[in-house]
């Protein structure tokens, strides 16, 4: 959480977006007192692994060079 007061977060407006990823909630405050908390609109979501995937999927006994070549070898 980043605590920021009004004149802050007037001065850093343009850098919300970058500090609302790296935080997970912006407060801004009026002489101590909060006045906003400001949340990202939706969570972030981590790209899948795609490591995980190629793991799960069965191994190929052809190369894909082998397969395309007799491909157009055969029209």
């Amino acid at each position: 959480m980043k605590k920021l007061t009004i004149r802050e977060a007037r001065q850093s407006l343009t850098h919300l977006d970058r500090m609302l990823e790296t935080e997970a909630e912006v407060v801004i405050t009026r002489r101590g007192r909060v006045i906003a908390r400001v949340h990202p609109a939706e969570p972030t979501r981590s790209m899948p692994s795609h490591g995980e995937l190629r793991a799960s999927m069965p191994r190929v006994r052809i190369s894909s060079a082998d397969l395309l070549r007799e491909e157009r070898d055969a029209r």
